[in-house]
Parts: structure tokens; C-alpha cells; sequence
């Protein structure tokens, strides 16, 4: 260990660059939740829970555009695909 370091060149903020067409924010979620998310990656074996509450938003997004008849054949076609397991 040395005695004195020089952080004269040093830089302020995140050591990786945030990637193209991703924002950084500061989001308060509940507790509960976001326990869900962190256990559901556990589960996976590892990944990103972060990435995980993105994609979540993400098809929430999708599904809301949905036309009612589209949303009914997604669901039928779960319902059956969980039947058949």
C-alpha cells in the first residue's frame, strides 16, 4: 500500500458509461417488490433485477396497446400452454 495516491486525474460518477438509449434514475419501490424481483433472478441463477423490472415495464407497455381480442388469444394460448405442462 503507498503511502499517498494521486487522484488528480480521477473522474467523478460511474466507472461504465451508461448504455445507448438507457437513462439512469432514482425510483422508490416498495420493499415487497422489489424482493420479488431480486428473488426471481436468484431463481434464474443469476441476471440482472434491474433488467428484469424493465422488461416487466415493457410488456406491461405492449399489452396495453393490445386490441381485446389479441389480449384473449395471448391468455387462452398461456392457459393452454400451462395445461399441457
Amino acid at each position: 500500500m503507498e503511502a499517498e495516491y494521486d487522484f488528480s486525474q480521477g473522474k467523478r460518477g460511474a466507472i461504465e458509461p451508461t448504455a445507448s438509449g438507457k437513462t439512469r434514475i432514482t425510483i422508490r419501490l416498495d420493499d415487497d417488490v422489489l424482493a420479488w424481483f431480486r428473488e426471481q433472478v436468484h431463481l434464474a441463477g443469476g441476471g440482472n433485477y434491474q433488467t428484469l423490472i424493465n422488461d416487466a415495464l415493457r410488456q406491461y407497455i405492449q399489452q396495453s396497446h393490445e386490441p381485446l381480442e389479441a389480449t384473449l388469444r395471448r391468455v387462452v394460448r398461456e392457459e393452454l400452454e400451462r395445461a399441457n405442462q
